[in-house]
């Protein structure tokens, strides 16, 4: 078997040479079925200059990806998954916090017959404004989407190669890859890894990063359980939007009939009639995704016969 490392890699100039000496010293009983797969991610300090050293006195096989500008961790581990070629790829972060001493045992855990291994940082050495937002991200993730790990966005993994190849990655979707691997029939699982305090520098995210992580959580959400069915996301809503206007509207009628009131200028008729119209509209949108689904998979499964 052969095995790709994939250290995507952001300013990371200090951490690197003390990486690769880690690495080199976990691997070396096996040092042929290897390869380093560094992506430099539009780093401004001498991350890349770095990584050239290291490939020039290198006894393992190291490719250097540099991509031009800094495009978020989503697109540098796909550039790394389409240059991998080893049977199984690991990916771990250039922080020094991803322990390289982890790598054989998440290679055990692989062989016992999973697809992916992820690691579970159950004693972060990490700030609390980091952890207490990590650990309510991790609960809403198990509870939303049904995947029971306990750190779902841990950096240091281990794939099959049809695992990476499934992946389509853009924006910050990087955090969801269980959750993905799991919706496409994936086997997972996750073991207890050593994390370490960072070393050098300090964390490249910032607070807003909880808020855009619950964002993504919908969009994984429509991805793994409403993209083949559209209209059941949609319906719901407007289902409930309609009804809600349905019966403000038979209210304000029965008492304008009945108790002969003026119901023209009070602002509950006018929320009425617009949740019926918004019912009406997000019903209508989960029509127009439902032919467009239906055309798509025709379209597929022609090209597929043909």
């Amino acid at each position: 078997m052969s095995y790709s490392i994939i250290i995507p890699v952001y300013n990371e100039e200090e951490s690197l040479p003390t990486l690769f000496s880690e690495i080199k010293k976990v691997i070396i009983r096996d040092l042929k079925s290897f390869e380093l797969i560094f992506i430099d991610d539009g780093s401004t300090d001498k991350s890349l200059k770095v990584i050239e050293e290291i490939k020039n006195r290198a006894e393992l096989p190291v490719k250097i990806i540099s991509l031009r500008s800094n495009q978020g961790k989503s697109a540098a581990l796909m550039a790394g998954f389409r240059q991998a070629s080893g049977d199984f790829i690991i990916t771990m972060d250039a922080d020094l916090q991803d322990d390289p001493k982890e790598i054989w045992p998440l290679i055990d855990k692989l062989n016992e017959g999973y697809d992916l291994v992820s690691g579970y940082k159950k004693n972060r050495h990490d700030p609390i404004n980091k952890t207490i937002p990590s650990r309510i991200f991790n609960y809403l993730v198990r509870k939303t989407t049904g995947v029971s790990l306990h750190d779902i966005n841990c950096g240091l993994k281990i794939y099959r190669q049809e695992v990476t190849r499934s992946l389509i990655l853009y924006g910050e979707l990087y955090r969801f890859i269980p959750v993905l691997a799991a919706s496409a029939g994936f086997n997972i699982t996750e073991i207890q890894v050593n994390h370490r305090p960072r070393k050098y520098g300090k964390s490249k995210f910032g607070a807003s990063r909880f808020v855009r992580g619950l964002l993504d959580l919908l969009t994984v959400i429509v991805q793994t359980k409403f993209i083949r069915r559209p209209l059941h996301f949609f319906g719901p809503t407007g289902i409930l939007s309609i009804t809600a206007g349905t019966i403000i509207c038979l209210y304000l009628s029965y008492i304008r009939i009945f108790d002969h009131q003026s119901i023209g200028k009070r602002p509950l008729l006018l929320l009425g009639i617009f949740l019926i119209i918004a019912g009406i509209q997000i019903i209508s949108t989960g029509i127009v995704a439902e032919i467009i689904t239906y055309y798509y998979q025709r379209n597929n499964a022609n090209r597929h016969e043909n």
